[in-house]
This record gives C-alpha cells, sequence and structure tokens, in this order.
C-alpha cells in the first residue's frame, strides 16, 4: 500500500473527520464565549470594582501580574459560562436513553455473563 493511500485512509477514518469537525465547531464556539465574556461579563465585574483600580494594569518588578489575573478571571468566567450553557442548560433538553442490559449476574459466583446465556462460563452453574 503506497503512503498516498495510507494517508487516505487514515484521514478518512471517522474519528479524525469527528475530530477535525469538533476542533473548528469548538473554535467558533470559544469565540462566541469570548464575545460574551469580553462584552458582557466583564464590564458587569468593572461595575463591581471601583473605578480608579484597574487591576489588569498590576505590575511586579517586570511581571505582568495584573495580565496573568486577568487571564485566569477570563478562563474561570468562559468555564463558567460553557458549564452553565453546555452541561446545566442545554443538559436538559438532551434526554438520556434508556440502555437495556446486555448481561446478567451468576447467582452461584456472581461473576457477569450474557443475558441469553444458560449456563455460567465461569462456575459452570445452570442458569
Amino acid at each position: 500500500m503506497s503512503m498516498k493511500d495510507e494517508f487516505k485512509t487514515f484521514i478518512m477514518k471517522g474519528n479524525v473527520v469527528d475530530l477535525a469537525i469538533a476542533v473548528v465547531v469548538g473554535g467558533a464556539f470559544g469565540k462566541i464565549i469570548t464575545a460574551f465574556v469580553d462584552g458582557i461579563v466583564m464590564p458587569l465585574v468593572t461595575y463591581v470594582l471601583p473605578a480608579n483600580i484597574k487591576w489588569e494594569e498590576w505590575v511586579l518588578g517586570k511581571f505582568r501580574i495584573g495580565a496573568v489575573l486577568g487571564a485566569t478571571v477570563n478562563f474561570l468566567i468562559i468555564a463558567l459560562v460553557i458549564f452553565l450553557v453546555l452541561i446545566k442548560f442545554l443538559g436538559k433538553f438532551v434526554k438520556k436513553e434508556a440502555t437495556a442490559p446486555t448481561t446478567k449476574e451468576c447467582p452461584a459466583c456472581l461473576e457477569q455473563v450474557p443475558l441469553k446465556a444458560t449456563r455460567c462460563k465461569h462456575c459452570t452453574s445452570q442458569l
């Protein structure tokens, strides 16, 4: 098999294509969340803090502590918004399908055996 054929096989695997789609959609969703944080959440934070405090410009020697603190606060706010939107809000709309069990427990040895089994493969007792 040539390298071209191997590469084509690799690219066309479902998980590679799914990952590529997830990265593109995730990047777009990240831009939406960043715009939400920059346009709505951070202005609300500035109302809570006094006007004369510019905490994102704090410097300790040559270290820009405020920039690191600002990036950390932005990350925490973005993570909170994603958690609230994806997990709490959208999670209510996604119905969890009940899956039927595929195994049962052997009463003699307590090992898991397939539902259709008539004899336990571990202890050979009749089910």
